[in-house]
Formats: C-alpha cells, sequence, structure tokens
C-alpha cells in the first residue's frame, strides 16, 4: 500500500502544487502546507473505494485541506500589499508574460477560498462536471459564479 501510495503522490504532485500556490503565499507556507495535504491523502487513502476519478479524489482532500487549513489557522498570509497590482505590460517577451501571470496570482490571490477553487480547476480545464463532483456545488451555480469571478478578476487586473 505505502508503495502504491508514494507512486500516487509522485504521478500528481504537479496538481498538489497547484492548490498549495493558490492557497498559500510563501514558498514556506506552500512547504507546509504541500506536507499537510500528503498527511490527510495518507489518512484517506485507505478509504478511497474508486468511485470517483482518482484525480478528483485528490483535488477534493487537497482542496478540503487547504480551507480547512486556513479557518484553522491565519498562517496563509500575502507576502505583499495584494492591493497595489500591476498596471500594463506592453511586451510579448516571456518575462512580460510571466509578469502576467504574475498579475494574475496576484489577483487570484484576492478571491476567497471557494472562488480560488473554482479558478484553480477551470484553468485545469476540468468540466463542470468534474467540478460538480470535487466540489459539491451544482453546474447551475458553478457556471453563475465562474462569471462572476471572471468579471472580479477583470476588475481586479485593469484596476490602478
Amino acid at each position: 500500500m505505502e508503495k502504491k501510495f508514494e507512486k500516487l503522490v509522485k504521478e500528481n504532485e504537479p496538481l498538489i502544487y497547484k492548490v498549495c500556490r493558490m492557497y498559500a503565499y510563501s514558498e514556506v507556507s506552500r512547504q507546509d502546507l504541500f506536507q499537510e495535504i500528503i498527511i490527510q491523502l495518507w489518512r484517506a487513502y485507505p478509504k478511497f473505494r474508486g468511485e470517483s476519478k482518482l484525480s478528483t479524489w485528490l483535488y477534493r482532500v487537497a482542496i478540503n485541506t487547504a480551507i480547512t487549513g486556513l479557518r484553522k489557522e491565519k498562517r496563509f498570509r500575502p507576502t505583499h500589499d495584494s492591493h497595489k497590482l500591476p498596471i500594463h505590460i506592453s511586451d510579448a517577451t516571456p518575462e512580460a508574460e510571466e509578469e502576467l501571470l504574475g498579475q494574475l496570482y496576484t489577483a487570484i490571490e484576492q478571491l476567497n477560498k471557494i472562488e480560488k477553487a473554482i479558478v484553480m480547476l477551470y484553468l485545469e480545464d476540468k468540466s463542470y462536471e468534474e467540478m460538480e463532483d470535487i466540489l459539491g456545488m451544482s453546474q447551475g451555480n458553478l457556471r453563475v459564479r465562474m462569471n462572476r469571478i471572471k468579471e472580479k478578476l477583470r476588475q481586479l487586473t485593469n484596476n490602478k
């Protein structure tokens, strides 16, 4: 069982890191959250019955761990002033693209925990059906929230 679990974690590290990136703002906090997610996955692994896709189960455990951690402790704090967003980048260089991505993450940091989960799953090209399974929300509710989130992100990245 340990070997299977170790393989599962290695194959899904990118998924776990994405959750950590969404919910923890410093490298130390990301590492702490990563460890906590691994612990929770290990605890939940014997109960996984295969009734849902493995990625759906992993996302559910990882997101719930991140959200629960935020509720229990307020240690996952931004290390910068999230109200000062970068303005406009005109180049299309790799550096500019990286800065645009940073802008997006800065805006995402300002979303609430459920909005962050929806954005992360959306960016992973998850269907609304998969999101419904992971988050336990109706597809209609998810679509409405996604439209509101997109507008909110537009406003956050366009503000000066």
